[in-house]
């Protein structure tokens, strides 16, 4: 192979592994927003239980512990702001790898891409300047 083939093929196989990398990147946020999900559901199922009393069964791993409905709610909670966290960090990651992909392809940074949604505290702000 000429110098001229090598090139290319190197390139194209950075180019081929920062889109693995999109690719993998993108399917870890699906797997553990799915979590989140599954989550959301168990901490709604343990609000509709009447007594914090009672203890409940928890799933872990393959097999079943009981445990006490407090606790467990605590356990979910604090793995739904871990989960939270590494959603963020990965979707932050995910932009400078998107970007890092269409440099390799020649192609302009994405417009709108760094745009992050209102906090709540700003909608508010916003709703009253537009009440008034």
């Amino acid at each position: 192979m000429d110098a001229e083939s090598q090139r290319i093929l190197e390139y194209l196989t950075e180019v081929e592994e920062a889109a693995e990398d999109v690719l993998t990147t993108k399917q870890q946020i699906v797997d553990l927003d799915t979590k989140r999900n599954r989550n959301r559901e168990a901490l709604n199922a343990l609000k509709t239980e009447l007594s914090d009393s009672e203890k409940v069964k928890v799933c872990f791993g393959n097999m079943f512990i009981k445990f006490p409905k407090s606790k467990t709610r605590e356990m979910i909670e604090k793995d739904q702001e871990q989960l939270d966290k590494e959603i963020n960090e990965l979707r932050k990651g995910l932009k400078e790898k998107v970007n890092r992909l269409n440099e390799m392809q020649g192609k302009p940074e994405l417009r709108g891409y760094h745009l992050s949604p209102l906090s709540s505290d700003e909608i508010k702000a916003m709703n009253s300047l537009l009440n008034r």
